[in-house]
């Protein structure tokens, strides 16, 4: 009776190690599969050996069953392998679900269009209007879009009075020379800089969220060397929002020569703006304007450069990473006070507040906007040197929580994989080094996107944009 009884036990096991089996080869056979299919751990063979040891476990646990030997022992083994390779999956499923995030931002960018009346308007419906004012020489793709909405929401028709500007609009509205504007909300802060109070002398009547596809990059970065841009906003809502970038940075890399080169060019910097700017002269800043894309033309045209993806941060939330690393150390230039702390000179550690009060001021320096770009480089610098040491990796359910929804990017996984394959692969720490364009301000140039306001632009150095040019064809060529 015992021995029937010790019998059924060990058949029951070996069932249920056969169960076992057959689960742990499905769930370690589709984390092999994606870990190939994306390259993950493609460096030092890490991905063979690991596919190695999942196989042996697979054999032996096999073996075993077959044998009807150590059937405890290969329960114990089986399971262990299921809790490693179910983690493991799990894992690999956060990582290929938060690019999957990203990668799907980058794919549309939102305007808000508006129709506004001013504050102390009877206007309370857009059935009450005729006729709006608005741009006449620009935007107006947007304007008929939210012609379009009322048409088929509100079924109301409506007119436009062209203005020259956005500007001009909103003033003619104050004026009382028209009931209603249309605005896009792109040019809030152009608008606030004209009139402080603008948000408190207008209310809205009508609002429509326009979504347009961005081209998906057509190349990835890739072989030796390639330029990638950054471009810092700060601004509420979510990331996909269109709006002026106020960080430009132009991320040159050399893997051979393990060498990036951060290049800053100044948000007032006077440069003809690709795409929606018609490549009429403005500041660069209001190249965001016309979206991402626009950005990314206007610096290829001026500094003579292939640019294969973007990095778009919302600097205020994404800079909260500094402290998910252990803060960052920077070398500031000149003493300065802003925001209730002081910066001496020489090496400054820098938590996330401190680092949002260091990336945004200029008064203080002497240098203004130039030496803010100078000091946006450094802890933009600073991060990718934390960020890419492999203590890191440890803490990376942090850091990608850290990144969501403050970051988008055309960057594909497979390519991101590659960077960090590569970075771990070499095993050698990149020399990072920065550089900023440098120019003259002015107040007598025209603005395209607000003609007939006087506005600070920084004229650029030839000298200066020349020395640009040069220093990043060296990284690229491997020479410097």
């Amino acid at each position: 009776m015992k021995k029937r009884s010790r019998r059924e036990g060990i058949s029951k096991l070996r069932g249920l190690n056969l169960a076992l089996l057959v689960l742990y080869v499905g769930i370690a056979g589709f984390f092999l599969i994606t870990m190939y299919r994306y390259q993950v751990f493609n460096f030092r063979m890490v991905n063979h050996i690991l596919t190695g040891f999942a196989l042996l476990v697979a054999l032996l646990a096999g073996f075993l069953i077959i044998k009807k030997k150590a059937q405890v022992l290969t329960t114990i083994l089986l399971s262990l392998a299921l809790v490693f390779s179910s983690l493991g999956m799990f894992g690999l499923k956060e990582v290929l679900d938060f690019s999957s995030q990203l990668n799907a931002n980058a794919t549309f960018s939102e305007y808000e269009m508006s129709i506004l009346v001013p504050v102390d308007s009877e206007v309370t419906d857009v059935s009450q209007l005729t006729s709006l004012l608005a741009p006449a020489e620009y935007d107006q793709d947007n304007v008929a879009a939210l012609l379009g909405d009322v048409a088929s929401t509100k079924s109301v028709q409506l007119t436009t009075s062209p203005t020259s500007s956005y500007v001009t609009a909103y003033q003619s509205l104050l004026a009382g020379e028209g009931e209603a504007m249309v605005f896009n909300g792109v040019f809030t802060n152009i608008l606030e800089s004209e009139d402080p109070d603008f948000a408190s002398k207008v209310r809205k009547i009508h609002t429509f969220t326009i979504s347009k596809e961005v081209a998906a990059g057509v190349e990835q970065a890739s072989g030796d060397s390639f330029n990638i841009y950054i471009s810092g906003i700060d601004t509420y809502g979510p990331i996909s929002s269109v709006s002026r970038s106020d960080v430009n940075i132009i991320l040159t890399v050399n893997r051979t020569t393990h060498k990036i080169l951060l290049t800053t060019t100044p948000r007032d910097a006077y440069v003809a703006i690709a795409d929606g700017g018609q490549n009429q002269y403005d500041k660069l800043t209001h190249a965001g304007i016309y979206g991402v894309e626009a950005s990314v033309h206007t610096l290829e045209n001026l500094y003579g450069i292939d640019i294969s993806n973007y990095i778009r941060l919302n600097f205020t939330s994404f800079l909260q990473l500094i402290d998910l690393v252990g803060g960052i150390e920077v070398q500031n230039d000149q003493a300065f006070s802003a925001g209730g702390h002081d910066f001496p000179q020489g090496t400054v550690y820098l938590n996330s507040e401190k680092a949002l009060i260091f990336v945004r001021e200029r008064y203080s320096l002497s240098g203004g906007d130039n030496d803010r770009g100078k000091n946006q480089s450094k802890v933009i610098a600073a991060l990718i040197s934390k960020l890419s040491s492999p203590e890191n990796l440890t803490n990376y359910q942090a850091i990608l929580n850290g990144i969501e929804g403050s970051i988008q990017t055309d960057l594909s996984i497979e390519t991101i994989m590659q960077l960090v394959n590569a970075q771990l692969e070499s095993g050698t720490a990149y020399e990072i080094t920065s550089q900023a364009l440098t120019g003259t301000g002015r107040m007598d140039l025209p603005s395209y996107a607000m003609p007939g306001s006087q506005l600070y632009v920084m004229e650029i150095n030839p000298d200066s944009l020349a020395q640009a040019k040069a220093a990043i064809q060296s990284v690229l060529g491997g020479t410097e």
